[in-house]
């Protein structure tokens, strides 16, 4: 049976009937279609300001793939949209919620990367306000052809789960020897090597927060 109300109009004021269940006339459907032609996908994540506005000892973040998740989400700035990159195999799925700073430049050309330590994973998108706790500085690829693949630590301010972790020590070593599995075995579906070098603390993950805004002031 169609909608009783089919011939009622929105407003005294409008012309138009109403033509569906929620009550949208004929005007306000074309105004929506105008509004979404002159829209181009969402506001550019890339551009935002690196450092939370209300305290600036918290970087931003914005997450790609979230913990538990077997896609990998990667945001397109052409197209101003997340996109499905990849899916894992089953059995195989991100440990933790990835994501980058905005308005940084690492040494791959790409924003500073991020992996944070959360309650409850986010999703494609989200913006969170976090405090790096370290770096883990790691390389991929073969002998002849290895590039730098660091990604900074990082606690989501509000968590409760992590809220004692100041330090990645505070990790221990089982949180980096399965993160390293990880990422070895992530990588090698790609048919590339990695390993870490390296783990350092929340000064020298500060240090490269900054040097990536300065990369990408220089580069815009």
């Amino acid at each position: 049976m169609g909608f009783m109300g089919r011939n009622r109009r929105c407003t005294e004021s409008c012309s138009s009937p109403l033509t569906n269940r929620r009550g949208i006339c004929r005007n306000g459907l074309n105004e929506m279609a105008k509004r979404s032609t002159k829209e181009k996908g969402l506001t550019n994540p890339l551009r935002l300001a690196p450092r939370d506005p209300r305290d600036s000892t918290l970087i931003r973040v914005i997450i790609e793939t979230p913990k538990g998740s077997r896609n990998k989400y990667a945001f397109d700035a052409k197209q101003r949209i997340f996109q499905l990159k990849k899916v894992l195999p089953t059995g195989m799925a991100f440990p933790y919620d990835f994501g980058f700073i905005p308005s940084t430049m690492a040494d791959d050309g790409d924003p500073v990367d991020v992996l944070v330590l959360m309650d409850e994973p986010a999703f494609p998108g989200c913006l969170l306000g976090c405090r790096p706790i370290g770096i883990i500085e790691g390389e991929q690829g073969k002998k002849k052809q290895r590039e730098r693949n660091d990604r900074i630590v990082a606690v989501e301010d509000d968590n409760h789960s992590y809220a004692h972790v100041k330090h990645i020590r505070d990790l221990g070593k089982k949180f980096v020897k399965e993160l390293e599995e990880f990422f070895v075995n992530y990588h090698r579906l790609s048919a590339k090597q990695y390993r870490i070098l390296g783990i350092r603390g929340p000064r020298e993950a500060k240090k490269r927060v900054k040097e990536g805004e300065k990369e990408a002031k220089h580069g815009a």
